[in-house]
């Protein structure tokens, strides 16, 4: 199978930028609990678009699903789950850590894990789908100049961590108390080592689901969209988590008639005390779903506008699943280092999600310090992409070690 590991790099990229902006169009949503308008853009996200997409663009999606063995798919949604799990730590990330310093080490942790503990694995356990052990692969030259890349990757992300951490140090007191009132170090990096680990889930689920994507390829679907039909698997499992939560806050907030209502039977508050659903992946996390959705908006009038709502919901959650709709086709790119399209994939959301910081101004205020790390960051994050694409190219030349 001939393979592009370039254009692989830029599928990750229009990745990384619909993760970076699938918040954006919460913007538009008024008076809605976020557990309404989440689990409705989950809908669009988990349960729709990836059937609608793998039915329209594959051959026989059903057929590639369904001759698996059960092991396959149970890994399959098992893993989707476990990473819908790591979302219910996230939230508890940003409160002891903050939201730069804790994004950093979450995602710093997803990447690392999502990464490596695939092949590593593999060493282990000879059957797991992955072409290749992490030795095979520090090996050859190729795979040595690959590894370089996933750590220049870890390092940028420390950087842009960084970065934030000094952001957060030049905020007024009373902003800084606003942010992170519970700061903690020690709970904050236990809860995002586990919110990170679980997260990561989802790059094993991807590559737990490998089966599917190649029955999709013996069925005649292009190589591109051969990722399509695991991503119903592992966005079930994703949905099951997040409908699970969500329906348990719509019977504790009374808020599940809002899904038909027009109007509001209470004037919606924030709740402080309420965790966030949201993952190391879906940048940038919960202080830009906070700034962005209008849930909380008291405004003196009751009517909602439910239309609107419904619109702006599916739209994000549509620009959710893209995502990983340009993710499987950056990884069939790969080829053997497909290991590595987590490493790009979580590069690329903090390259964007930081554009979106930029134009909504989060970084206004903030001293050379943090603005020259932040760039320092975004251009090392930028090189590792590069790095990685090259280190693939290598692997895929005649004659390459």
């Amino acid at each position: 199978m001939h393979t592009n590991p370039f254009l692989g790099v830029f599928f990750h990229w229009l990745g990384g930028l619909a993760s970076g902006s699938f918040y954006v169009p919460y913007k538009g949503v008024k008076k809605w609990a976020w557990e309404v308008y989440w689990l409705v853009g989950g809908f669009f996200s988990w349960i729709i678009c990836p059937w609608l997409l793998a039915l329209a663009m594959t051959q026989n999606a059903l057929g590639a699903i369904w001759q698996q063995s059960w092991g396959t798919l149970w890994w399959t949604y098992f893993f989707g789950a476990m990473w819908g799990f790591g979302g219910l730590t996230f939230g508890l990330t940003m409160r002891y850590l903050g939201m730069s310093l804790g994004m950093g080490v979450a995602l710093g942790y997803c990447a690392a894990f999502g990464t490596l503990l695939p092949p590593i694995f593999k060493s282990f356990v000879p059957s797991v789908p992955v072409p290749e052990t992490i030795g095979q692969i520090a090996s050859s030259a190729a795979g040595q100049v690959t590894l370089v890349g996933v750590a220049v990757c870890l390092l940028g992300i420390g950087i842009a961590a960084l970065a934030g951490l000094t952001k957060e140090r030049e905020m007024p007191a009373e902003e800084k108390k606003k942010a992170i009132a519970e700061f903690s170090f020690s709970k904050g990096i236990l809860v995002a080592t586990f919110s990170g680990i679980m997260s990561a889930c989802f790059s094993f689920a991807l590559t737990a689901g490998a089966p599917i994507a190649e029955a999709s390829a013996k069925a005649g679907t292009s190589t591109l969209w051969t990722g399509l039909p695991k991503l119903i698997v592992v966005l079930l499992g994703g949905f099951t988590t997040n409908f699970v939560w969500c329906v348990i806050l719509n019977v504790r907030n009374g808020t599940g008639y809002q899904y038909f209502s027009s109007t509001l039977r209470q004037t919606p508050r924030k709740r402080q005390e309420e965790t966030i659903i949201e993952t190391a992946g879906d940048a940038p996390g919960e202080e830009g779903v906070e700034r962005a959705a209008a849930a909380w908006r008291a405004d003196g009038i009751d009517r909602v506008p439910l239309a609107a709502n419904y619109f702006f919901s599916a739209l994000a959650g549509t620009t959710w699943y893209f995502q990983f709709f340009f993710y499987t086709m950056g990884e069939t790119q790969m080829g053997k280092f497909a290991f590595a399209s987590w490493t790009l994939h979580m590069a690329s959301i903090i390259i964007f999600s930081t554009m979106w910081g930029w134009i909504f101004h989060e970084w206004r205020g903030s001293s050379k310090k943090a603005h020259l790390l932040i760039a320092l960051g975004i251009l090392t994050l930028l090189l590792s992409t590069v790095i990685i694409g090259f280190g693939t190219w290598l692997k895929g030349q005649p004659g390459s070690y």
